[in-house]
């Protein structure tokens, strides 16, 4: 039986010094605490899910630190996206420092809370992703629908950068809205190096009240554009826990994307990530 990838969560700890005033916010006291390896290993049990991807929350080379020191323990990590400064003239001496590790399988940039909604496109950012495409490590997307306009340009400045979409562009679907999101993510599938992540929505729809229906043109929606082998899993556990458990998650996924073949759901759930993040390059 292929195995299922979670290519989308998170681990955070209180008292490590990283910046997690974010976890402060009012909204966020269900999960401003400690989310550690203990807290996620049943609720991948319970899921049926073997192996994660681990993806960064800070901007901090020692986060990447950590989290492959997490990584190089449990065997369930089967790769870290963690940070590189793009826009620094040390991006690649920066990159070096961690790419012979084969669990850091990727690079990610809060580019959602940058104050320019520009930043993405900015000619040292554009200079820093070549450094990625140069290197063949991949790149995550955290985009709000405002940013989606860029994945075109950003995937077609470095057509052999794997480039993966985090949550949709977190569409708005508590107000079910479509037409300011459904051309650019279209734009966006029209280049074969841009992948689509099927997570973070239950955060997006009404955290109390949501419905897979809610859901399901979402899903369909991405289906319809990226193809199973284009799309994939992820809990963004525990951020998710704002809106739903774990289970709750994976779940609504399986029942909002509807009755697949066998290989689609390889893809879907485990065979689009392992290839899209090199993740067998990682047992390696």
């Amino acid at each position: 039986m292929p195995q299922i990838i979670d290519a989308h969560q998170h681990f955070w700890q209180r008292s490590r010094p990283f910046d997690y005033r974010w976890l402060d916010a009012p909204g966020n006291e269900p999960i401003s605490r400690d989310f550690m390896t203990d807290d996620l290993l049943p609720r991948l049990k319970a899921a049926g899910v073997d192996r994660t991807v681990l993806v960064q929350t800070q901007h901090d080379l020692d986060e990447n630190r950590w989290a492959l020191s997490l990584a190089a323990k449990h065997d369930f990590i089967a790769g870290v996206v963690g940070w590189i400064d793009l826009a620094s003239p040390d991006c690649e001496a920066q990159l070096l420092a961690f790419k012979d590790q084969p669990k850091f399988v990727g690079v990610r940039h809060i580019t959602q809370d940058e104050p320019d909604d520009d930043f993405i496109v900015r000619p040292s950012v554009l200079a820093g992703l070549k450094v990625l495409e140069k290197h063949g490590l991949p790149f995550d997307l955290l985009f709000y629908v405002k940013h989606l306009k860029h994945a075109v340009t950003v995937a077609r400045h470095a057509p052999e950068l794997p480039l993966v979409i985090d949550h949709l562009a977190k569409p708005k679907i508590k107000q079910q809205s479509f037409d300011d999101w459904r051309p650019h993510l279209a734009a966006a599938a029209e280049c074969p190096n841009v992948f689509c992540k099927l997570s973070g929505m239950v955060t997006e729809a009404d955290h109390a009240n949501w419905t897979v229906q809610d859901l399901k043109p979402y899903v369909e929606t991405a289906l319809d554009l990226f193809g199973p082998s284009r799309c994939m899993f992820g809990s963004d556990w525990p951020v998710c826990e704002l809106a739903g458990s774990y289970q709750q998650v994976f779940d609504s996924l399986k029942e909002a994307l509807g009755p697949l073949s066998e290989s689609e759901s390889a893809a879907i759930f485990g065979g689009t990530a392992r290839r899209f993040y090199r993740l067998d390059s990682a047992d390696s």
